[in-house]
């Protein structure tokens, strides 16, 4: 294994391995299919019957649902994807594996009939639980030894996956929008199968890294786990004395039927009329009343085992449990951006411009799109020089997928100079979370990185008032909207700037959560605790497809700013909450920083 780590730092791409760009470029092309994707499945099943580019015109409610539901399993068989491949598959089978489920899935969408949209999902679903755990896995198992630039490393990675989520908004929306509903989700699938093959023709580039389960599972992490002082107990032993019982086993089992079985059955209801919990029990509906026992039995498990630990361990786990009740209603909120906030772009934005105004977006939407795909090339052809005498049938497929995303560029952009007048794509407003982490990201690293750096209660607080203060913007644009307005003209500036601060916020909270969890929890509950975290933002899916889904109820009987006015306040009300809270947190953490 360290020949292969030594190896591979051999040939080196801007002073990191040339794998790590193999997974750079792998990972890129899955989130511009993933992304691409998921951005017009909520456009594409309410846009009109009758109209030049038919949808399915379902209610808002009910699509949100079922992109609720999608977004949630998302989240939760990545925690059996690592699971399975630390079991059986190793990371590099489990990447390809998911890789071609992804790719049949994103076929079947291009049918665009019931059927296959939902055995599309559900491969989407099933693919993303075997790949999306184990690339980063990957990088961890290919750094063992080379900790000081890990942090690169996965910065790198994470320009990745933002390219991929950036061009694929951005090019499968335009061709959807313009084209047809087939030819985005069928881009989405033409460049996951390229992605694939490229990832295939590389696999012996890694050696054995990846390539086999070890039979002791370590978890490689960015950060040290911060165990608590040996002094007063040995976290390490204390885990070891806390093992699942027979009945912590039976909850997770029930708690994870009962949340399973309210994820299928709330969009199945809604949208085909067919109920699996169709009881009532002290006049909750079998949905709710089953979602709150499977809830009530989970915080049940998760009380008692916390109480089973010593006061730091136990400490530690509660601040980490408070910091994920913030994350369920961050996440709530955020995902409003693939959801009502896309209908609100393509029903309620200004986006025909002329003249002068459509020149500058169009000049704009050049340099935004030029600008980074030739910096991306750039270290394609770097690539190219270090790899191709080893890998050159990967390199071809590489080029060949570049030459195909150069060709779209220049489609879409011969096409757009070619009219006098310009109407911005709903999607288009979707990339702009990708263009401002990209941009966002070198400042707040240096803040977190300086004296003035907040406490992790304080980035929560921050974080979530950015993102109420994105809404309050949404808000006051608004506010002339009359009482069940189905259309409007808003200027797309106030969109643009939710955006902006929203991603400010997202920066204060995502990428940090997992970085305090790191450091809080003790290195055997590592795996454990890495999956509640994922619930969490589990939940925090399906709460915003579920609360997005109101946005025509709350609009007819109030208005759309009220709708938007909810997602103002109750961040910022958590906001402060937590910023309150900074003490005692402060205190759980015991000295954690």
């Amino acid at each position: 294994m360290n020949t292969d780590i030594e190896n591979l730092f051999k040939d080196k791409v801007i002073g990191h391995p040339a794998g790590l760009f193999i997974i750079f470029f792998t990972e890129m092309w899955e989130r511009f299919s993933f992304y691409g994707m998921r951005i017009l499945l909520v456009l594409f099943l309410t846009a009109p019957i009758i109209s030049d580019n038919p949808g399915w015109e379902w209610p808002r409610e009910h699509a949100l649902a079922l992109i609720g539901t999608y977004g949630s399993l998302l989240y939760l068989t990545p925690i059996v994807g690592g699971w399975l491949a630390d079991k059986f598959t190793g990371y590099k089978w489990a990447v390809i594996i998911g890789c071609f489920i992804m790719m049949l899935g994103h076929a079947a969408m291009v049918f665009e009939t019931t059927w296959s949209l939902y055995l599309g999902l559900a491969l989407l679903v099933i693919g993303t639980g075997f790949f999306k755990p184990n690339m980063t896995s990957m990088i961890s198992e290919m750094y063992k030894g080379k900790e000081s630039k890990k942090d690169g490393a996965y910065t790198i990675y994470y320009m990745g996956v933002n390219a991929g989520a950036f061009f694929g908004m951005m090019l499968c929306g335009y061709l959807a929008e313009n084209i047809g509903w087939s030819y985005g989700f069928g881009l989405a699938g033409i460049f996951m199968l390229l992605g694939l093959i490229q990832f295939w023709l590389a696999k012996d580039f890694f050696g054995q890294i990846g390539e086999k389960p070890s039979r002791v599972h370590e978890v490689e992490l960015p950060q040290n786990i911060n165990e608590e002082n040996p002094k007063e107990h040995d976290a390490t032993s204390d885990v070891k004395t806390n093992p699942f019982t027979t009945v912590d086993k039976i909850l997770i089992v029930l708690s994870s039927l009962g949340g399973f079985l309210y994820l299928i059955n709330d969009p199945m209801s809604k949208i085909a009329n067919v109920n699996f919990l169709n009881f009532k029990i002290a006049g909750l509906d079998g949905s709710n009343a089953t979602v709150l026992l499977a809830l009530f039995l989970f915080l049940y498990l998760i009380i008692t085992r916390i109480s089973r630990y010593t006061r730091v361990v136990r400490d530690k786990i509660i601040a980490v449990s408070v910091f994920g009740i913030f994350t369920v209603i961050f996440f709530a909120a955020f995902e409003q951006a693939l959801g009502s906030m896309t209908l609100f772009a393509r029903d309620y934005t200004e986006r025909a411009l002329t003249g002068s105004s459509a020149m500058i977006f169009k000049i704009i939407d050049l340099i935004l799109t030029v600008g980074p795909l030739a910096i991306i090339t750039w270290v394609l052809y770097l690539l190219f020089k270090k790899t191709f005498s080893k890998i050159p049938y990967s390199n071809i497929i590489l080029g060949i997928s570049f030459a195909f995303l150069w060709y779209i560029v220049y489609y879409k952009i011969n096409n757009e100079f070619s009219k006098d007048a310009t109407e911005v794509p709903a999607t288009w407003f979707g990339i702009l979370n990708s263009f401002f982490i990209i941009t966002l990201a070198p400042m707040f690293s240096k803040w977190w990185e300086s004296k003035y750096n907040p406490s992790a209660a304080m980035k929560y607080g921050i974080g979530l008032m950015l993102l109420g203060l994105g809404f309050g913007i949404l808000v006051f644009g608004t506010l002339g909207i009359p009482q069940g307005a189905k259309t409007a003209s808003v200027s797309m500036v106030f969109l643009i700037l939710a955006y902006l601060l929203h991603t400010m916020g997202e920066l204060c909270i995502s990428p940090v959560g997992l970085s305090y969890l790191s450091k809080l929890v003790p290195g055997r509950m590592i795996g454990f605790m890495f999956g509640i975290w994922y619930l969490a933002i589990a939940i925090g899916q399906k709460a915003a497809g579920t609360m997005g889904g109101m946005i025509d109820k709350i609009t007819e009987e109030y208005s759309l700013s009220t709708f938007f006015l909810i997602f103002t306040l109750v961040p910022i009300v958590f906001g402060f909450i937590s910023m309150v809270l900074n003490p005692m947190l402060k205190k759980l953490m015991h000295g954690v920083r």
